[in-house]
């Protein structure tokens, strides 16, 4: 074959040979995910922190409340039956929390909207916690507690320290609801900053570091 042929053949055939090379992707990042003892995935979402007009709504991150520890817990929906005695629980339990230099916050998958609907209907009372919208499930993802299957975060909590890292977290599955004087007493013996033995309660002994 002539060497002019070799050209044209090969001219031919680049296209197709180019075509078939699998493109060079980005690479991809991946999610932080919720650790104990790691930096608390960060988030900013919508939240409902009142029912006055005009002032229902604002955004609210992760991030603005450092130097303070926060309390975070998911539940899976609004207008159900077991979610609305943990809102209200830990809404009646909202001064100690303060004590204890901590800030509680609720969060779900349901709209803003759908958040103040339920508070408008009368189910939680009045509410003195913001409730946190993660409509497009990705904070719930980050923490690890999303069910992928029904669209809705498991009941899950989280406690971040002043410094945003996570110190405690623990998840239990739809039906069975949370303890708040346990969420309390966890919160309690983890400022200790020493070890604490089985069924430690606030006023007992510590074993030193």
């Amino acid at each position: 074959m002539k060497f002019s042929a070799l050209i044209l053949l090969a001219a031919l055939l680049l296209p197709f040979s180019a075509s078939a090379a699998p493109a060079a992707s980005a690479p991809q990042q991946t999610p932080q995910i919720a650790k104990v003892g790691e930096p608390a995935p960060a988030f900013t979402l919508d939240a409902l922190v009142g029912t006055e007009k005009g002032k229902e709504f604002k955004k609210v991150s992760l991030s603005e409340f450092r130097g303070r520890w926060v309390v975070l817990f998911f539940y899976p929906m609004d207008f159900t039956f077991v979610c609305p005695t943990e809102i209200k629980g830990f809404n009646e339990a909202l001064g100690q929390f303060k004590k204890l230099n901590a800030v509680v916050l609720g969060a779900s998958t349901d709209s803003k909207y759908s958040h103040l609907a339920w508070v408008q209907r009368g189910d939680l009372g009045p509410l003195q916690f913001p409730l946190l919208s993660d409509l497009k499930k990705e904070t719930a993802a980050s923490y690890g507690c999303l069910d992928e299957k029904d669209g809705v975060a498991l009941r899950a909590l989280y406690i971040v320290d002043p410094d945003g890292v996570l110190q405690y977290q623990v998840v239990h599955n739809l039906d069975v609801g949370r303890s708040v004087d346990e969420t309390l007493r966890v919160l309690e013996a983890l400022q200790t900053g020493s070890l604490c033995p089985l069924n430690w309660h606030p006023g007992d002994k510590t074993i030193k570091k």
